[in-house]
């Protein structure tokens, strides 16, 4: 799924002002019908007339409203993403308001088609919407192919003044990409930084640190004298080397929950986005130039080992 966006404006995909267009029109017509024809839902349901319809049609008036926001943000899905949460949260709810009544014998099951049609179908479109408009909040669009690696390493430097090449020709180096700051992975990493520097020496190798704000912010967040780093504001390095963006089960999958609950209660926390949200993290034993060992990760939480980098067991990228 693909989505333009720029300063002034995000296009969406053609898709999502269509079913926001569907479903305005369907609130409308719903709305309609439930004020105009209080008791039609009921009789259909074999459920007894209300006996205060006014009441009911005030819910035929709130769903026709909802309908004017969803023709609303139409015009610009991405912009008007809170509309969106605002009746996916009602379509949640609903069926499980729905499925407590029933399930206590006050609404009959068969009056569940009502909650199929405004409710229950509308889920995954609504998710998609949302989920990319979460992409563009948190996440950086990628500009253009990706820079080819021997012309990355050429260009980005580290904090001593030499350049990845340069450096890997002196040192064999464990570069170690990581996630945004505020991400609880990278504060558990974080805390364990002199340790991983330790490992690299042991293995003959120089740890650099490959992060996502501008030169010299990262300061704040990486406390250690001897770790190299370099800054990647706009995933160029971190895109050479192959590190792509995650998606909805890589950044929220039950691993991702498990891990991310454990370090949390262990005192790592969350913090602000620091970086882009959406970026996933790696390890590579770099030498000469060229990639010797690759640890990219399949989730969010799968944090970078040194010690696994220069195990026999991982292998080199293609």
């Amino acid at each position: 799924m693909t989505v333009e966006c720029t300063a002034q404006s995000c296009k969406a995909p053609e898709w999502m002002s269509s079913v926001l267009k569907f479903a305005g029109i369907y609130n409308l017509l719903f709305g309609i019908w439930v004020i105009g024809w209080p008791g039609a839902w009921f009789s259909i349901s074999g459920m007894e007339a209300p006996r205060y319809p006014f009441l009911w049609q005030c819910v035929g008036m709130i769903v026709g409203v909802y309908g004017i926001g969803y023709l609303a943000a139409a015009s610009a899905p991405m912009r008007h993403w809170p509309i969106v949460l605002v009746g996916f949260l009602g379509k949640v709810f609903g069926p499980i308001g729905f499925m407590w009544a029933a399930s206590q014998g006050e609404l009959p099951w068969q009056a569940g088609w009502m909650i199929v049609f405004n409710d229950l179908i509308w889920w995954i479109p609504f998710a998609m919407i949302l989920w990319a408009a979460a992409c563009l909040s948190v996440g950086r669009p990628a500009v253009g192919e990706p820079m080819p690696l021997e012309k990355a390493v050429q260009q980005f430097r580290l904090t001593s003044g030499e350049t990845l090449q340069e450096a890997s020709e002196k040192d064999t180096l464990a570069i170690v990409f990581l996630r945004h700051f505020g991400c609880t992975f990278t504060r558990q990493l974080l805390r364990n930084l002199r340790e991983m520097h330790e490992r690299a020496e042991e293995e003959g190798a120089r740890l650099v640190l490959v992060h996502m704000l501008q030169e010299g912010e990262e300061a704040e967040f990486v406390d250690s004298d001897g770790v190299s780093r370099i800054a990647d504001p706009r995933c160029d390095l971190y895109r050479a080397f192959g590190l792509g963006k995650g998606g909805f089960l890589e950044l929220f999958g039950p691993k991702v929950w498990y891990r991310g609950a454990v370090a949390f209660f262990k005192g790592c926390g969350v913090g602000m986005l620091k970086g882009d949200g959406l970026q996933m993290p790696g390890a590579f034993v770099f030498k000469d130039g060229k990639v010797l060992q690759a640890q990219k990760a399949e989730s969010a939480a799968d944090l970078p080992s040194v010690e696994a980098l220069f195990s026999s067991g991982t292998e080199a990228s293609s």
